[in-house]
Formats: structure tokens, C-alpha cells, sequence
């Protein structure tokens, strides 16, 4: 996974073709829980799909632009616009879903 915050998003968004990014907190527990479930997703999909992570508290204005309400959200993103939003933690073969239309 890759970090990212309100300065390095859009850059990392406008050098990935496909990118998955988990908005969530360090506090948030279905966060915790969704991590190695998209470590896993990025270690599989590879070049493919880049798994970019961004902690709202630390970037705030990037989780408004993109209307994040709660956490976790992951959202897909194809040549830097979103494509794609899933809220709250979901099993693996959500996000698998997700990815197979886009992939």
C-alpha cells in the first residue's frame, strides 16, 4: 500500500491508470481490519491496480473533495477520476468484484 495525503494524491492518482484508495483512520477498528485485505489485493493485482491508503485526520481536505462520511471508504479510481465508492468494510470479494469490471 501506499501512502498518500492532501499533497501527494492527486500526483499518485494521475501515475496509476487504476488505483484503489482506502480512506480510513489509524482509531477506526473496520479500518484495521480492512488493511491486510487490500495488502492482499495490491500484492495480487500488482502493476495492475496501485492500493493507495490516506488517513482523513491527516488529510482532511482530500476526504471532503471526495465526500468521504465515514470510515472506511474505498474508492476506485480510473485515470485519476472516481469511478467507483464502496462504504464500511466488506469482504474481499467486494473489492475483487469491483476490480474485475475495471481490470
Amino acid at each position: 500500500m501506499i501512502r498518500v495525503n492532501d499533497a501527494s494524491m492527486a500526483e499518485s492518482l494521475s501515475s496509476h491508470g487504476l488505483a484503489l484508495v482506502d480512506f480510513g483512520a489509524a482509531w477506526c477498528p473496520p479500518c484495521k481490519t480492512l488493511k491486510p485485505i487490500l495488502v492482499e489485493i495490491g500484492a495480487e493485482y500488482k502493476e495492475r491496480v496501485a492500493v493507495l491508503e490516506l488517513d482523513c485526520d491527516e488529510s482532511p481536505e482530500t476526504a471532503a473533495k471526495y465526500g468521504v462520511m465515514s470510515m472506511p471508504t474505498v474508492m476506485l479510481f480510473r485515470d485519476g477520476e472516481a469511478v467507483e465508492k464502496l462504504v464500511g468494510l466488506r469482504p474481499k470479494s467486494a473489492y475483487e468484484n469491483l476490480l474485475a469490471k475495471y481490470v
